[in-house]
């Protein structure tokens, strides 16, 4: 199973989980589970229209995925990591 790194300020709707398990063969497949598992994740992770927040990346075994490719293919043994940015003055 695809396990996806939740980074600390998403863990609340998985109950302070780091790392979840989730079925999938496309990133936007295991984000829509988790989404499914853990309710509130989905919002945190996609706008209304389903496309990424803005100061969201998203990344497949330490690469970063473009925006556009959430119907990439993923495997067993991928790694997906959600990297929320936070921007600050």
């Amino acid at each position: 199973m695809p396990q996806i790194s939740i980074p600390a300020p998403y863990r609340g709707p998985t109950q302070g989980q780091p790392e979840i398990a989730t079925r999938g063969s496309t990133v936007r497949e295991c984000l829509d589970d988790a989404g499914r598992q853990f309710p509130g994740f989905a919002e945190q992770v996609f706008d209304s229209t389903g496309k990424l927040h803005r100061f969201v990346n998203v990344f497949v075994n330490g690469d970063e995925i473009d925006r556009g490719d959430m119907d990439m293919a993923v495997s067993e043994a991928d790694s997906i990591e959600i990297l929320a940015a936070i921007a600050g003055g």
